[in-house]
């Protein structure tokens, strides 16, 4: 099984091996995570159908995965719906504006918000996720029962009341910087898009976003002050060719509603002979914004208002001879 330290080489190196393992997991792993459990600690353990298939894709699976929280989650994590936001824990003011600004947009659009729980930019995306009712799901680099950094206490409380936290460390595991950078790789996997938000060139963030790059993941960077130390890996990744991003909404646009978006009614057709779609108030301020015409996205932008239902209303008042479709999903007023 991964993750069990390797028996070949001579004696002396794998009996240093069996004696780190016991000194990380102790001398029976699988009765601590059975008491972290019975302690109102779930656990998902290899095989199990609510595990995200993704995380078999690693060199190293988790052992298990320990949480608390919301388990309704869970079956977006196994399609990898949510979107994953890293950076810096020194970030500058700009760096952690944007980034809860990141946590409110995607929030609003109903996609969960991964991230590790960190000082500055981890932290400020789950609170903006928070202030807009959001879902947070939190990735943790120590055991359920510890907060790191202590500050966090109350931030940690909330995500696990309205979101998900989740580790792969079991009950009492003490702190060890190695733990945070290896749940990167969970952070990664769990997510279909990654942000970066301000990191310096040697940062467990930059590993994240390499990890996104080698999934082949869509990465957004949100350039920095290029004086800054802590500014320089996220934008030397912005020089080699990752996805710039100014602001949330060229975001949401590109990622369209998330599964926790609520869905607009469907209208339904009155019985006149020819085909109408019901009439809405909103109708009017969509024609008021096409002007001369416009796109689906630029009507979606303006109105604040998702794709779909934009796409929606377009067609009833398509349909009811008020405006007419042209190429590239552009729209005129008849």
């Amino acid at each position: 099984m991964s993750g069990f330290p390797s028996l070949s080489g001579p004696r002396g190196n794998w009996r240093r091996a069996v004696e780190d393992w016991r000194d990380r997991w102790g001398a029976e792993p699988l009765a601590r995570w059975s008491q972290a459990s019975t302690l109102g600690r779930c656990a998902l353990l290899p095989g199990d159908v609510a595990l995200p298939p993704s995380l078999n894709d690693l060199a190293r699976p988790p052992l298990a995965l320990f949480w608390k929280g919301r388990g309704s989650l869970w079956p977006h994590l196994r399609r990898r719906a949510a979107v994953a936001v890293v950076g810096t824990r020194r970030p500058s003011r700009h760096g952690e504006a944007m980034a809860e600004a990141v946590g409110r947009a995607l929030a609003q659009a109903g996609w969960p918000v991964i991230s590790g729980l960190a000082d500055g930019i981890d932290g400020a995306s789950h609170r903006g996720c928070l202030a807009q009712g959001g879902s947070p799901i939190a990735v943790l680099g120590t055991s359920l029962d510890r907060v790191y950094p202590s500050h966090h206490a109350q931030l940690q409380h909330q995500v696990a009341e309205l979101g998900l936290l989740i580790s792969e460390q079991p009950q009492g595991t003490p702190i060890r910087p190695g733990h945070f950078a290896a749940r990167n790789r969970l952070l990664v996997q769990l997510a279909s898009a990654v942000v970066l938000v301000e990191c310096p060139e040697q940062s467990g963030a930059l590993h994240s976003a390499r990890l996104a790059q080698q999934e082949q993941l869509p990465l957004w960077v949100v350039p920095s002050d290029a004086a800054r130390p802590s500014s320089r890996g996220s934008n030397r990744l912005l020089a080699q060719g990752a996805r710039v991003l100014l602001e949330p909404s060229e975001l949401i646009r590109h990622l369209g509603q998330g599964p926790l978006a609520p869905r607009s009614p469907t209208p339904v057709p009155d019985s006149s002979d020819k085909l109408r779609l019901q009439v809405l108030p909103e109708d009017a301020h969509l024609l008021s914004a096409l002007a001369d015409g416009a796109c689906l996205e630029q009507l979606s932008q303006q109105l604040q208002l998702p794709l779909s239902w934009v796409a929606q209303r377009l067609l009833a008042l398509e349909l009811q001879g008020q405006v007419r479709a042209e190429p590239g999903l552009h729209w005129r007023r008849v």
